[in-house]
């Protein structure tokens, strides 16, 4: 056989083998390596997120329409149903200006650390370990705690249905926190044994997220009384006691605040995207575009056809809209239906939470920026194949296997079952405790989009990307980060007034001790193992 034939054969073998790695979802493209290797990061998960199914996941994990109608008490407190309406639409028009910020981003640096990372890479050389760090662990507690409060929301549906056919059921806080933990237990089932066909299980839960959002809309339009265009457009109400509507307003704004949180649920994703660099922005910003056209459509046909507010808001089953379910079709099985089409997307949103949080921790561990971080960043690889101490720069075939970070995805359900404990002394401290991830998450997206911007203003580069905004970056940042500082003002304030040790938002004290738990113990251990993972990024 001559050169050229060996060559060809060799040539043919490696392009089999390539094309059978693609089929089984496994490799990535030479931009994905490429990248990783310019993030100095070794590839140990799977790449079989595609568009899609990277959408799907984002789409629902965001659970907008659905997360918007589970809150809207606080909305028909502060603001009635004009509020509901205008603040979803002005609080949708500022987050497109931050996804867009965070999806230019996730094209420069498509890493799993995501926020922390960034800042690692961006902020001034003189803090970015520090900074770096702190938006770490805020990071790491936000969606820790944003996952047991989307539990919470799931697993308090279902006694709220209870109630609506069993007049005599009482509402106990010990079976809301062991429906809690049993929905955790279910998510973290697809998030291992299940966990090669999430992204097939994701392309489906999206079908059902946008069947879903239709089961909910045409019984309400076709069968609802309707209240007046008037009522629902110009009628603003402030029942939380405000000195003036216009304070309402912006309280009530938690209610689409929650319901559009997210941006970054999908970049937590980022090492299992194939083709990351183009296909997550893209999805990024899809996402934004759909669920806010989706939640805003229902906050409307919500407004129209949940009757007088002052008649839900303190429905026995926990949730104004289920009272508007059952006024509006007549029928306790009827509106047993629509409630049990929202359980099953919130459990869905559930399961795209808990793989988000699994990365993002399991990210964080891998830079050491947890205690215990070599255990907690452990991948379960098949044929005990182990990355401890290969160097970066060693590539690995990684087989079809688990390919997951299987303690990070066990620790995220044993902190959210600890969590659920504190509902059996108190929801309303379970509440505040669970209600840190809005706040975090903010906190994360304000200081990343900052760093960026100020690299932008002192005209420092920034990274090679695919998906730019252009000489709009720099604007829209701005946009951004004045959009976010404002709402995440009033997320301190209470519900209602005058304030009550129950009615507290104790959000201020929930925050504070965390950043000062997270700079005590950076000065005290953190500082000693943590460098960040600036210092393996390879500048172009």
């Amino acid at each position: 056989m001559s050169r050229l034939d060996t060559d060809k054969s060799a040539y043919l073998a490696n392009q089999e083998e390539v094309e059978m790695d693609d089929r089984n979802g496994m490799s990535g493209t030479a931009k994905d390596a490429q990248e990783m290797e310019r993030l100095g990061k070794q590839q140990q998960l799977n790449r079989n997120f595609r568009f899609i199914s990277i959408l799907g996941f984002s789409s629902t994990a965001m659970s907008t329409w659905e997360i918007c109608i589970s809150s809207t008490i606080f909305g028909l407190l502060n603001g009635g149903l004009a509020g509901l309406v205008w603040a979803f639409f002005v609080v949708w028009l500022g987050y497109i200006t931050v996804f867009a910020s965070i999806a230019e981003m996730a094209s420069m640096a498509p890493t799993s650390g995501g926020q922390y990372h960034w800042v690692s890479e961006f902020s001034p050389r003189r803090c970015q370990r520090f900074l770096s760090y702190l938006v770490g662990w805020i990071s790491v507690l936000g969606w820790q705690t944003g996952l047991a409060s989307i539990a919470f929301i799931a697993g308090t549906l279902i006694q709220g249905l209870i109630v609506l056919n069993n007049a005599d059921y009482v509402f106990e806080r010990w079976n809301g926190t062991l429906l809690v933990i049993a929905l955790v237990a279910f998510a973290v089932l697809f998030n291992t044994f299940f966990a090669k066909r999430l992204p097939a299980i994701e392309g489906m839960v999206l079908i059902l997220h946008l069947l879903g959002f239709f089961g909910i809309i045409i019984p309400l339009w076709v069968l609802a009384p309707r209240n007046s265009a008037k009522e629902v457009f110009t009628s603003f109400e402030n029942l939380g006691g405000w000195p003036t509507q216009g304070l309402s307003f912006m309280v009530g704004m938690l209610t689409s605040v929650y319901g559009l949180l997210g941006a970054d649920s999908a970049v937590h994703m980022s090492e299992e995207i194939r083709n990351a660099s183009i296909v997550l922005p893209r999805a990024t910003v899809w996402s934004i575009f759909i669920n806010g056209a989706f939640g805003w459509i229902m906050m409307i046909t919500f407004a129209f056809t949940c009757g007088n507010p002052l008649n839900i808001v303190d429905s026995t089953t926990g949730y104004p809209f289920i009272e508007a379910f059952y006024n509006a079709t007549g029928s306790k099985t009827g509106a047993s239906i629509m409630v049990a089409i929202m359980i099953i997307n919130i459990t869905s949103s559930v399961i795209s939470t808990l793989a988000t949080v699994s990365r993002q921790l399991w990210s964080f561990a891998r830079d050491r920026g947890v205690p215990f971080a070599s255990f907690v960043a452990h991948v379960s690889l098949p044929f005990h194949l182990s990355t401890h101490h290969i160097p970066s720069n060693t590539h690995i075939q990684v087989k079809p296997g688990w390919n997951i970070p299987l303690n990070a995805v066990l620790i995220s359900f044993c902190v959210t079952s600890l969590l659920s404990l504190i509902n059996i002394g108190s929801t309303a401290a379970f509440q505040a405790i669970s209600s840190l991830g809005t706040n975090s998450l903010l906190t994360t997206y304000i200081i990343s989009i900052g760093c960026v911007l100020i690299r932008r203003i002192r005209g420092q580069p920034l990274p090679e990307r695919r998906w730019s905004l252009g000489r709009w970056g720099g604007p829209i940042n701005v946009v951004a980060l004045c959009f976010l500082c404002w709402i995440w003002v009033f997320l301190f304030f209470p519900t209602t007034t005058p304030v009550t040790l129950v009615g507290m938002n104790w959000n201020v004290l929930i925050n504070g001790g965390v950043i000062l738990l997270a700079v005590g113990y950076y000065f005290i251990h953190g500082k000693k193992v943590y460098s960040g993972p600036v210092v393996l990024v390879k500048q172009q």
